[in-house]
């Protein structure tokens, strides 16, 4: 099993170099990937300086040289494909190959889109995610893309440098559980970063509906696929390392492969760097 650390792009984690110190401590001390979340606009935490999410993790790809690096979550929908598979192909380069790509619907919709005069019906959006997965995965091959879809056209079009990683960086999919078809997605790529209608982001999610959902998704899985596949959960654990295994021992005997270390969504210590240090330097719960 592996762990990481996850932190919002707002706060003190707008300042890239606060993210870099987060990076360079998580690094020494043990943890596996550092996730920041992907808003530019979130109103539940409006009035707090936002950064932006690549921009924080090219200053963690500087500060480190082992731990994985992405996203949890980028709403695809939201971006132009060229645009986001530049950024992910550059900072794949530039941490060596060391991206983790997780992408969704994002949220909250009504403030991501329609406050910036967006579309923001589900299905819409999630037509649009799915056409631009297609095409971030054949951008990053480095190979002339031809696409006439029904929200977005390219002609003839190579963008190179590929991604260091081939034939590109693993894809997560989150969304919430028991809603299927965001896990039907997930089971067509490299992971699931499931969120739970009874466990918010920050709350362990009950071993019987992670046991489920690995079932479900484990049934959606086409046979042969080349990367492993992994089920991503988080919350808040511990810092003392014997309860925090006591929390997550269940979840990695019913199928999770990492754990995502996180604050509560609503709890006061979400965006301040001295908790985030505190718990990053007692360690992983290593299962």
């Amino acid at each position: 099993m592996r762990f990481s650390i996850n932190i919002p792009n707002f706060g003190d984690f707008a300042d890239p170099r606060n993210v870099a110190t987060v990076a360079a401590a998580a690094e020494q001390a043990g943890w596996d990937g550092l996730f920041v979340w992907d808003h530019v606009l979130h109103r539940q935490h409006q009035g707090r300086p936002f950064g932006d999410p690549w921009m924080l993790l090219t200053a963690a790809a500087l500060a480190t040289s082992r731990i994985r690096l992405g996203t949890l979550l980028t709403p695809v929908p939201r971006y132009r494909p060229q645009q986001l598979a530049r950024q992910v192909a550059t900072l794949d380069h530039l941490s060596g190959g060391r991206v983790i790509f997780a992408a969704g619907l994002g949220g909250p919709i009504e403030d991501e889109y329609r406050s910036f005069g967006d579309a923001a019906e589900p299905r819409l959006l999630a037509e649009r995610l799915d056409e631009g997965l297609e095409l971030l995965s054949r951008f990053w091959s480095g190979e002339p893309v031809d696409h006439n879809g029904r929200h977005y056209e390219v002609q003839d079009v190579a963008l190179l440098p590929a991604t260091v990683q081939r034939p590109g960086p693993p894809v997560w999919i989150g969304g919430f559980w028991p809603r299927r078809p965001p896990m039907r997605r997930a089971a067509r790529w490299d992971g699931a970063v499931p969120l739970f209608e009874t466990a918010r982001h920050g709350h362990v999610p009950d071993v019987a509906e992670v046991r489920d959902l690995v079932g479900f998704v484990r049934k959606q899985r086409a046979t042969g696929a080349e990367r492993p596949f992994e089920f991503v959960l988080g919350g808040a654990t511990p810092s003392d390392v014997a309860k925090a295994r006591d929390v997550i021992g269940p979840l990695h005997d019913a199928g999770a492969t990492w754990w995502d270390e996180r604050q509560v969504q609503t709890g006061p210590d979400l965006d301040r760097l001295p908790p985030v240090l505190h718990r990053i330097e007692a360690g992983p719960p290593v299962v």
